[in-house]
Order: structure tokens, then C-alpha cells, then sequence
């Protein structure tokens, strides 16, 4: 191989073994680097290390806690299986059946006893509003299969307004899912219990905690940690961690399903205990019946989620992608519609246990099979968030890419996941969960406009995308999304009025201020490519400027004299500056300068009140005015402490200079260090 122009180093440098340290560096050389087919270098884990022991000891820490890095070409095989896909991006859905049939129970108490079976008929016109939502979203799985979800499709067919409604939405939904999920999964603990008996305690214990902490709160707290530790280990380490609730829930759900309704059909199946007689406060309308209809519709949750990670799936993503939602959905629709049963059929009632424990309970009674189940619920509701966690970076990754959020949403980190995204997700949902003090009624009345704007804007896309496109069987296509279009539509506008005075106006505000915020993001960075890009006819930059070095110098000694050596390599118009507020000490520099250095020229400022910046940064400015087209570069001489304490000891005057002088033009600042001895 021929010396490599690029980087000039030459395959001899790489010959060895990493054992060697040859004294022309050789084999540190090799540890640190190797060619790569193509002629360009690849930097090895080695190059990575920290440069002292803290900082090694700290990236071993890292290693332990989230894993070891994970090279960039090795990303293919951190994509996921159906079955891990499933638990990454399925949970959440799966999930609301836990907590949906309550939410429209709660609703209907108002109108008493009687009116709590409607519930039942609601959960069977959503799941056929379910079935059709993700019909439309296979179909956008195989149209935008670079994932986005709602946002592609509003953007590329509504325009880029609309695009960014939707992805405002999606992420507010997202931070709504990890709230609600986690506050379901410790309202699944605390609802277990206190059917153990441990109701007084936990009133104790939430009496003795500060005002904004309860017993839900804190441990809402330590499971957002753990979601966002896990995340950060990567997509698929997250899908084998978190497939083990997921599918332990499956599996208790439907054996509780199934077991509940044999005994339903052999007339065993009653309540643990007889249902509290409620007040009739107001009748049964259809207004209430859409009321209620609008809260179970949050078990729709989640369901674009799919849609959104197409690209981690193994390929053929877009087909795996695909047969996931549709088994996600199947799921989804025969537990919401079983629970909702076996509710009605036990004519429950919302109180201190949740409805979905209330059932378990029944169904299994008091013993270790009711227990495990509980702890699957909690598992899962609390796995529910890793779905956020998923699709929220890689939404920002995507918006990032677009330039509507800032670049380091769209950047990896050492496990090849949207790090910075993660921990967002994580620390905002945190803040909501301690304000609204863990509690799932509060939270759950912020989360179905997002939902449901979500779904509306994409099947409105895919009408306009059928529309232009008109590929094989787009009659079919365009009937259905419109008919979804229409009916999600028609859920926001009742979920915004029914919701509207219980926290939805939190969301119907946000996310026009969100927008905006996206818009200014993105025309900064417009500007920045403005005014970089090069045009075909564009002349060319100056090869040379005019260029002159200013050297603020305290004293001559080592450090200074190797300052102005490096100083004499870059130009030959150096001037050595001395801000004195001594005359004596000013004459020693200047003798000192006609042996050491009598070949460049030595300015002295006398300062009379003892000032050192002050003086110094006019004298700067005064020498650009006198070189206006001209670059001005800063020499700083900067001896480098031995320890990190000692730098307090000193005046920093190179950090200062580079501080004041970092948004000029035309002056740069060089600091040249010279290591000091411990």
C-alpha cells in the first residue's frame, strides 16, 4: 500500500501487534486505528478511552450499567423480531385494556347501576373502530415504510403545518403514555395491597410524605428510571427485557378471560363482594353515552406506534411491521371487549381496587393465581411506557432530521439508541407524574386528544395519498380511510368538549405553542444553510487574508517563548502586547524581550487604575479597526495545572479572552499550553 495522502500514515504504521509500543508509536498507532476497505481509517474502542483513570473508570461504569458500545455496522442486528417487536411497541395498547373499561365506567356512575352496562356496547363499537384504525395503518406501514407515522403522512400529503400538528400531538401522547402507564402499573400494586390488607399503612405511610410524594409517585419514579436505564441499553436488549411482562400478561389475560367466561356460562362466575348502590345524578343520554364511549377510546392508544418504528423491524420490515399491528390489534380488541364483559356481567363498580383487578379477583379468587396476576398487570402497564420510549426518539430523530428539532435528537449514542430523546422522555414524564401526584383519573383526561388528533390527521393523509397515487384497489383504500377520517374526527371533537374543563385544554393549547417552536427551529437552520452553502457560481473564498497575531503576554518565561514560537509559524506580523501596572516590572519584560525575542515587535500599555481585560480588549479592538478586512488571531500562552485545584489559583485569563472574543468574526483565540509538573 502507498503512503495514504488522507491521513499520512502508511500500512507500514499499522504493522505489529497491539502488544507493541515501538518507540515511534507504532503500536499504539495500531490499537487506535485500522484501514478499513475503501482506504479510510476506522477508529478502534481503544481511540474512545478516556485519558486518565477517573474517565476510564467512568466509561467502565457506563459499560456495566447500559453495555458496552456497539459499532455503527452492526446496527442490522440490533433490528427487532416480531416477537420482541411485539413487546417494544405492542405493550402499550395491549396494555390499556387494563384501565380503558374503567375509564368509561367512570363516566357512566353518574347515571347509576343501570346505566353501567352500556359500557359493554361501547367497548364493541371501538373495537371496530380499532380494527379499521389499524387497517389504515398497515396500509401507512407500506407507504412510508422509513417510519414517522402520522407525521410522514400529514407532512408529505396536508402540507408541513398539518405535519407538524401531528407530530406535536404524538409527542404529547407519548409523554402521556409513560404517565399513564406507570401510574396504572402502581395503581395496580397499591390495588393489590390494599386487597391484602394493607389499606391503613399505605394511608400512613402517603400521611408521612411530603406533599407532592405519595406511595404511587415514588414508585412511578424508581420504574421511569428503570425504562429509561433499559432504553438506553438499545431497541432490541430493551425488546428481551421487556417481552417477559408483556407476554406473562398475554398469558394471564386470557386464561383469566377464558376461565371467567366458562364460569360465566356455568353460573359461577360472582362478585367478590355485592356492588355499592350508586346515586343517580343525572339520566342516561346519548350525550353520556358518547361521553363514555370517548374515554374507553383511549384503549385505542398506541396504536400508530407500529407505524412509527418501521425501520428497527428485521427486514421484510414494512411486511413484519405489518403482521405485528395486526396481531397487537387482534389482541387488543378480544381483551378490551372480554374484561368490559365480565365487568357488565358482574355489574362492577369503580372504587379503591381497579375494575381489572376486581375481575381477577373474581375470577380466580384470593390466592396465588389473582397475585400473579396482579403482577403482570403491573409488569405490563409499566412495560406499556417502553413504547413511548421507542417511538418518542425515534419521532425527535426524525423531526431532527428535518431540522424541526435541534440536530442532538437525532444523534445515537453508544448503544445505538436516540439517547438524548430518552432521557427527555423520561425527565418531562417524571415532572408530570410528581404534579399530578401519580394519579390515573387526572392524567387520563390529558391523553385521547393526541390519540385521536393522531389518527384523524393520518387517515386524512392517506385519503389525499390514495388520491394521488391511485395504486391497486385505491377505491377500497380511500373508502375506508375516509370512513376512519370521519369517525376519528368525530371522537376529537367529543373528546375535546367532554374533556375540555378536566385538563384537555392543557393539550388544545400546547400544541399550538409546540408548533411555532418547531418553525423557529427549522428556520435557524435554514439560515445557518444559507448562508454556508456553496453556489456553483459563487466565487470561490480567498486563498490568503491578511493576518496579523496579537500576543498578551504577563511575563517572559517558558511558556510565553513557546507561545511565540508557535506564534512565528502562522505569521510573520506578531505583536507581543504587556498590560503593566508595575513601570518596574514593565522594563524587566522589556529587557527580557530584546535577549529572548528582539525580533518581534513589544507594545506596553501602561494601565493606571490596574485594570488587565479592560485595557487589553480595547487595545484589540483599536488593531481590528486599523485592519478591518484583516484576521486577527489571539496567542495565548496557558500552562496547564497538574491538578484540577490549582487552576482556581490562577487568573484563567485565557478563558476570559476566549470567552469575550468567541462570537468576532475576524479574531480567533489560540491558547498554547505548556504542562506543568506536579
Amino acid at each position: 500500500m502507498t503512503e495514504d495522502k488522507n491521513h499520512g500514515f502508511s500500512e507500514q504504521d499499522f504493522k505489529g501487534t497491539p502488544e507493541q509500543t515501538d518507540e515511534d508509536g507504532s503500536g499504539d498507532l495500531y490499537r487506535h486505528f485500522f484501514y478499513e476497505d475503501g482506504g479510510h481509517l476506522v477508529a478502534t474502542p481503544e481511540a474512545n478511552a478516556g485519558e486518565n483513570g477517573i474517565q476510564r473508570g467512568l466509561q467502565k461504569i457506563k459499560a456495566t450499567v447500559i453495555g458496552k458500545p456497539i459499532f455503527s455496522k452492526d446496527e442490522i442486528h440490533e433490528r427487532l423480531n416480531k416477537i420482541k417487536a411485539l413487546a417494544v411497541f405492542g405493550s402499550d395498547a395491549i396494555s390499556s385494556c387494563a384501565y380503558a373499561t374503567e375509564a368509561s365506567l367512570i363516566v357512566l356512575m353518574a347515571a347509576g347501576n343501570g346505566a353501567l352496562h352500556i359500557s359493554f356496547f361501547t367497548a364493541l363499537a371501538i373495537a371496530l373502530l380499532l380494527s379499521m384504525v389499524a387497517f389504515s395503518y398497515r396500509q401507512t406501514v407500506y407507504a412510508y415504510p422509513n417510519g414517522g407515522g402520522s407525521y410522514n403522512v400529514s407532512r408529505q400529503n396536508l402540507g408541513q403545518t398539518a405535519g407538524l400538528v401531528a407530530a406535536a400531538a404524538l409527542l404529547i401522547d407519548y409523554v402521556m403514555t409513560v404517565a399513564v402507564s406507570i401510574a396504572a402499573g402502581t395503581a395496580a400494586v397499591t390495588s393489590a395491597l390494599i386487597a391484602a390488607g394493607f389499606s391503613s399503612q399505605i394511608t400512613h405511610l402517603t400521611a408521612a410524605l411530603p406533599p407532592f410524594f405519595n406511595l404511587n409517585v415514588i414508585l412511578s419514579l424508581i420504574f421511569i428510571g428503570l425504562m429509561t436505564l433499559g432504553n438506553l441499553r438499545g431497541i432490541r436488549e430493551a425488546g428481551a427485557i421487556f417481552a417477559i411482562p408483556t407476554y406473562l400478561f398475554i398469558g394471564c389475560f386470557s386464561v383469566m378471560l377464558i376461565v371467567g367466561i366458562i364460569k360465566v356460562f356455568t353460573h359461577t362466575l360472582t362478585p367478590v363482594a355485592p356492588p355499592p348502590i350508586l346515586p343517580v345524578l343525572e339520566p342516561v343520554t346519548l350525550w353520556l353515552v358518547l361521553r363514555a364511549f370517548s374515554a374507553g377510546a383511549v384503549a385505542m392508544s398506541g396504536t400508530e406506534a407500529i407505524s412509527n418504528g418501521v425501520p428497527v423491524f428485521k427486514p421484510n420490515e414494512s411486511k413484519n411491521a405489518a403482521t405485528t399491528l395486526t396481531i397487537m390489534a387482534t389482541l387488543l380488541g378480544v381483551f378490551f371487549v372480554g374484561v368490559s364483559f365480565l365487568s357488565n356481567h358482574l355489574h362492577l363498580v369503580p372504587g379503591n381496587q381497579t375494575i381489572v383487578s376486581q375481575v381477577a379477583l373474581s375470577v380466580f379468587g384470593q390466592n396465588v393465581f389473582y397475585y400473579v396476576f396482579q403482577i403482570a398487570t403491573m409488569g405490563v402497564l409499566v412495560v406499556a411506557a417502553n413504547t413511548a420510549f421507542a417511538d418518542f426518539p425515534r419521532l425527535s430523530s426524525v423531526l431532527a432530521r428535518d431540522n424541526y428539532m435541534p440536530h442532538s435528537f437525532g444523534s445515537r449514542g453508544d448503544r445505538l439508541a436516540f439517547s438524548t430523546g430518552i432521557m427527555f422522555l423520561g425527565t418531562v414524564s417524571a415532572l408530570l407524574l410528581v404534579v399530578f401526584k401519580g394519579n390515573v383519573d387526572s392524567l387520563i383526561h390529558l391523553y385521547a386528544v393526541g390519540v385521536f388528533l393522531a389518527f384523524s390527521m393520518s387517515d386524512t393523509g392517506m385519503v389525499v395519498h390514495w388520491w394521488k397515487t391511485r395504486g391497486k384497489g385505491w377505491k377500497t383504500s380511500i373508502l375506508i380511510n375516509g370512513a376512519d377520517a370521519i369517525l376519528t374526527t368525530s371522537i376529537l371533537i367529543i373528546v375535546i368538549i367532554t374533556k375540555f374543563m378536566y385538563g384537555a385544554w392543557i393539550i388544545i393549547l400546547l400544541i399550538p405553542m409546540i408548533v411555532p417552536v418547531f418553525i423557529f427551529i427549522h428556520k435557524h437552520y435554514s439560515r445557518v444553510a444559507e448562508q454556508l452553502r456553496l453556489l456553483s457560481m459563487q466565487a470561490p473564498p480567498p486563498q490568503t487574508i491578511e493576518h496579523s497575531v496579537l500576543m498578551p503576554i504577563d511575563d517572559v518565561n517558558y511558556a510565553s517563548l513557546r507561545a511565540m514560537s508557535f506564534a512565528r509559524t502562522i505569521s510573520k506580523d506578531i505583536t507581543v502586547i504587556h498590560i503593566a501596572t508595575d513601570t518596574k516590572r514593565a522594563d524587566k519584560i522589556q529587557e527580557k524581550m530584546r535577549i529572548y525575542a528582539p525580533d518581534l515587535k513589544l507594545v506596553i500599555v501602561e494601565s493606571p487604575l490596574r485594570a488587565f481585560m479592560r485595557p487589553l480588549l480595547t487595545y484589540v479592538d483599536f488593531h481590528h479597526r486599523q485592519h478591518p478586512r484583516g484576521f486577527v488571531t489571539i496567542v495565548m500562552p496557558e500552562f496547564i495545572t497538574a491538578h484540577w485545584w490549582e487552576r482556581f489559583l490562577h487568573n484563567r485569563t485565557a478563558e476570559h479572552l476566549t470567552q469575550a472574543f468567541k462570537r468576532h468574526p475576524n479574531i480567533a483565540v489560540v491558547n498554547v499550553p505548556y504542562l506543568l509538573k506536579s
